[in-house]
């Protein structure tokens, strides 16, 4: 064939014909073997049989589909490469291979470095060399200035038959509405598996079972004839397991989906960053790992797609995940082209907004920000400047809702790389009740977002409130110590209340509550507190109450050495390394690395010191590692503006709200950072990594880079 053009008619429902040399080499073809645009684009050259591009020792060729069937999943969009469909795949020098309309819009930049195993290839796919944006054209990175949609409109008319082309024209170009009411109906039908097992299950399902209450005293017996101020007990709740788990072991092709145990459906937004940093590789990795979420998610699920540059716009209004509402999603996120500057707050505003004006609610509702910059349209300057800005700014207040927040939605926030203000986005979602994660590592974006989509596809509590009453007359509360969650003690000093949210399947969450212990008469017992729990179970929409036994204290007359309670002093070493670590962050910000790292350094030997360390707690042994990764990264100046930051407040937000966060390189269940991992996020993490690990290269990608997987792990 020489070097003669070869054609592919490229699928994504597009029916788009493209040549592509045997070698990019534009001046290989002879003139005479050339063709223009128009010959390009017309009918009669045309082919009714897909090619496949494959490697040569010439460069890319092309082969019939038929001649071998593929099982391989593309690892951009996560849908298998099956020949014979309509989509043209491509095979890379590093023999990894993905739909060609999914690695051409990836590298039509000039990016040539595998979105796998960052191998840099010596040729590209290429649309083709006319290709350009249409004249005139201001390339501000939305679908219409993409190259791909410059060819859908030099196409010629459309057949009737085309829809899912149809609908991506109407997608790309359609206005955006003044209100965000086109959200799909719920609709709920038996008719989806996932459903027809959860109106089955509900029946008997029972709400009161849902939760659970432990009650730790710090000491099990005191002196009847004293008194004791500050007496601390731990109330502990965890929420049900979920009735079934997945496989952790399945390929991602065939695994079932998540959902099929009754579990209540979520109502999700993304909010993703283009900015011009996000191209190549960044942009690449996280259409892979939206691709990800999109598969993952229940088809009584609905997503939303919000993308923000130096503006933003609503790509995918809020649908269900059905086969359909799948594909659509995956056509918008590829159609993602990185430009412009960083808008955080527009991109906010917008996600609010399809939350705010969706005419129709599912139980569960949350946002998912990722940006890998500084917002430089609202707010100015950085966490390490004197004058603090004011990241509430960047939140609609239909978000947070001021003063009266109530159960407001949450905003995890996803900081990508080195050079995102990491004391933004962690404000976001701090402010929001959210979870701020670091993701250090460019490959283990997908498993950022597995384990986050973990938590939320396995919500079971919501709403949930922890009432403390003191039992006897003259008992008080102190201090109720509760991380990030909104607590009171009312003015009585007789009860106090701490409003706690959504719990996802598994969770747990300990406070520790202060009371004094008033001098006893004669041997008895003191009865000290009784917990209450008021909360929305979202299968059933009902409102249930628990209530534990009251805990009472012994009062003998003269007691013997007290021994104290090691569940107790395991939470009061994890609010003792919180305090340290937020205080040290407020130190190194002042400029102050030596101090904040020896307030970091004090921490661990007064933790080396309890009751806890000297049992080798599990959890105590993680806090003191996790203490001194923060002192590493406190080094110098640059390594803490580098990571230091990111990594000290992506622990504060795990700490505070007792949550499981990406953090450095690593989601790993054996590491020192995963405290509060649930069975269902190590599970949809199990279900992200069987995707990713295709290659050797690829799993030293997903590696982290330490790991204390030789400790036990933290419960």
């Amino acid at each position: 064939m020489g070097n003669k053009w070869r054609k592919a008619k490229l699928a994504l429902g597009l029916n788009l014909c493209v040549y592509v040399p045997r070698t990019l080499d534009d001046s290989a073809a002879p003139s005479s073997e050339r063709l223009s645009d128009a010959a390009l684009l017309s009918p009669k050259n045309w082919d009714s049989r897909p090619m496949t591009p494959t490697p040569s020792s010439h460069g890319l060729r092309f082969v019939r589909s038929g001649s071998k069937s593929s099982k391989q999943t593309c690892s951009i969009c996560l849908t298998k490469m099956k020949q014979g469909d309509g989509h043209a795949i491509f095979t890379a020098e590093c023999s990894h291979s993905f739909h060609f309309h999914c690695i051409s819009s990836n590298v039509k930049h000039g990016n040539q470095l595998c979105p796998v195993c960052r191998a840099k290839w010596k040729e590209i796919p290429f649309l083709a060399p006319t290709l350009d944006p249409l004249p005139g054209r201001a390339s501000v990175g939305w679908p219409q200035t993409d190259a791909l949609m410059t060819m859908v409109h030099r196409l010629p008319p459309l057949p009737r038959r085309d829809l899912n082309r149809r609908h991506l024209l109407s997608l790309l170009q359609a206005p955006e509405p003044s209100v965000f009411d086109d959200d799909e109906s719920l609709d709920l039908q038996p008719a989806s598996s996932e459903r027809s097992s959860g109106i089955k299950n509900v029946a008997g399902h029972n709400p009161a079972k849902t939760v659970e209450i432990k009650t730790y005293p710090e000491v099990s017996a005191a002196s009847c004839s004293n008194s004791y101020d500050n007496f601390t007990v731990l109330v502990h709740i965890k929420a049900a397991s979920t009735v079934a788990r997945l496989n952790p072991r399945g390929n991602q092709a065939i695994l079932p989906q998540p959902s099929q145990t009754p579990r209540a459906p979520v109502d999700l937004v993304t909010v993703l960053d283009i900015s011009g940093s996000m191209a190549g590789t960044k942009l690449a990795l996280l259409k892979r790992a939206m691709g990800f979420v999109i598969q993952n998610l229940g088809s009584n699920d609905r997503l939303s797609v919000i993308a923000f540059s130096s503006t933003a716009r609503r790509l995918f209004p809020l649908r269900r995940m059905s086969d359909t509402g799948r594909q659509h999603a995956l056509q918008a996120v590829n159609s993602l082209v990185a430009n412009g500057g960083t808008n955080i707050a527009e991109g906010l505003r917008k996600g609010a907004k399809v939350m705010e004006d969706r005419r129709e609610k599912n139980p569960v509702a949350s946002i998912i920000l990722l940006s890998d910059g500084q917002d430089t349209y609202t707010v100015s300057g950085n966490g390490g400047n004197q004058s603090q800005p004011n990241y509430q700014l960047l939140l609609p207040l239909s978000i947070h809702g001021g003063d009266n927040a109530g159960f407001q939605i949450p905003v995890h926030t996803f900081g990508f790389g080195a050079d995102h203000d990491a004391s933004s986005m962690h404000s976001i979602s701090e402010i929001s009740g959210g979870t701020f994660s670091f993701i250090e590592t460019e490959a283990v974006i997908q498993d950022a977002f597995a384990q986050c989509i973990g938590g939320l596809l396995s919500v079971v509590v919501q709403e949930l409130q922890v009432g403390v009453e003191c039992m006897h007359p003259s008992v008080h509360l102190g201090a109720l110590k509760a991380g990030s969650y909104p607590s009171r003690v009312m003015a009585d000093a007789r009860s106090g209340f701490i409003d706690v949210g959504d719990l996802y399947a598994d969770e747990e969450r300990d406070f520790l509550v202060s009371v004094n212990v008033p001098a006893e008469s004669s041997r008895n017992q003191t009865s000290l507190l009784k917990v209450r729990c008021a909360y929305r179970d979202p299968l059933t929409n009902e409102m249930a109450t628990l209530e534990s036994e009251e805990i009472k204290l012994e009062r003998p007359e003269i007691s013997g050495e007290a021994i104290v309670s090691i569940e107790v002093d395991r939470q009061r070493n994890r609010f003792q390394a919180a305090e340290a670590m937020s205080l040290a962050r407020t130190t190194a910000e002042r400029g102050d690395l030596a101090g904040a790292a020896s307030i970091l350094e004090n921490c661990r030997m007064l933790l080396s010191e309890t009751v806890s360390a000297k049992f080798h707690d599990r959890l105590c042994i993680a806090l003191d590692a996790e203490l001194k990764e923060m002192q590493e990264r406190m080094a110098s100046r640059h390594v803490y503006e580098a990571s230091g930051r990111a990594y000290i407040l992506s622990g504060l937000s795990s700490h505070s709200w007792q949550r499981a966060t990406a953090r450095g390189d690593s989601t790993d269940g054996s590491s020192l950072v995963q405290s509060y991992q649930t069975p269902s996020m190590t599970e949809m993490l199990a279900r992200s990594q069987a995707t990713l690990l295709g290659s050797p290269s690829t799993q030293r990608l997903v590696q982290p880079s330490w790991s204390f997987g030789s400790q036990p792990k933290p419960r």
